[in-house]
């Protein structure tokens, strides 16, 4: 690899590092909703957006707030969906049958500088 190059994958290393210790501070607000990435299982005979939302009512109460709070459906190369959810309602949705993972949804942007491209 170029020095260049080198130079890019640190700052890059280095800036990642530093978001994800900014993340992990917050401000502990119990009640603040996240957008989250849940993934799940492939369904069955279901239609995959019905399938994210029964499985998202089932953390909210209700099909209707389970709709309020979807944003996405993901349904080709993966299969999950995404919501503004609460840490307590994090925790209870990742411990519901058929969901693999729950991830916070992140935006990264790539800075470079003079001389860098």
């Amino acid at each position: 690899m170029t020095k260049r190059v080198l130079v890019l994958l640190a700052l890059l290393v280095v800036s990642v590092a530093r978001m994800t210790n900014a993340e992990g501070k917050g401000n502990g607000n119990a009640n603040e909703r996240a957008v989250h990435i849940i993934y799940t299982e492939r369904s069955e005979g279901e239609e995959p957006e019905t399938y994210h939302i029964r499985t998202l009512a089932s953390i909210l109460g209700s099909e209707e707030a389970a709709k309020e709070a979807l944003l996405y459906s993901y349904k080709t190369a993966a299969s999950g969906f995404s919501a503004k959810l609460t840490p307590e309602q994090v925790a209870e949705i990742s411990k519901q049958p058929g969901v693999l993972q729950v991830v916070p949804s992140r935006t990264y942007q790539l800075h470079s500088g003079p001389g860098l491209h």
